[in-house]
């Protein structure tokens, strides 16, 4: 199981209590919740957005998209995906696509979906495609605690694929 440095130390520093999870590789998240059964719900999922003002870090529950309406509300027009070469460029030490739910540590602001917040326990990519960081919500709130949260995700279906 390899955590990627760069959270890891976050994480250490902020003296966060977590485990690791490993799990076969897998190419979505909600593949990684089958594959370690855990509700999808659960499994915070990391997507890296481009506005006007920059990058920043959408957090959402693995069993939903985004809606990019309510993103746009709150961020403005020209909200877009980050691209495979802006991601590399920006999280440096993760495999393509397995961007950790933790953006203070790659200095992106981040948002957090307010059902990831209500779960118990939270799931996160750990920088690969087959280990996953747990943690209690207390733990997960101390990361989060200050960042914005809102509702910007819906069911299955009707909205573009995310990149986490």
């Amino acid at each position: 199981m390899t955590l990627a440095l760069t959270l890891q130390a976050f994480l250490e520093r902020k003296c966060i209590e977590y485990d690791l999870v490993e799990h076969r590789p897998t190419s979505s998240s909600i593949s990684t919740a089958r594959a370690c059964r855990i509700p999808a719900g659960a499994l915070a999922k990391a997507v890296v957005l481009r506005g006007r003002d920059g990058y920043f870090l959408a957090i959402l529950p693995a069993s939903r998209r985004l809606q990019f309406d309510g993103l746009k509300a709150l961020f403005g027009e020209g909200l877009t995906l980050a691209t495979e070469l802006e991601l590399d460029q920006l999280i440096t030490d993760c495999t393509r696509g397995a961007v950790p739910a933790v953006g203070e540590c790659y200095g992106l602001d981040v948002i957090i979906e307010d059902k990831v917040l209500q779960q118990p326990e939270v799931y996160f990519e750990g920088g690969d495609h087959a280990t996953l960081v747990h943690m209690r919500q207390a733990q997960f709130a101390r990361l989060t605690g200050k960042v914005r949260h809102g509702r910007f995700s819906a069911g299955h279906g009707g909205s573009l694929p995310a990149n986490g």
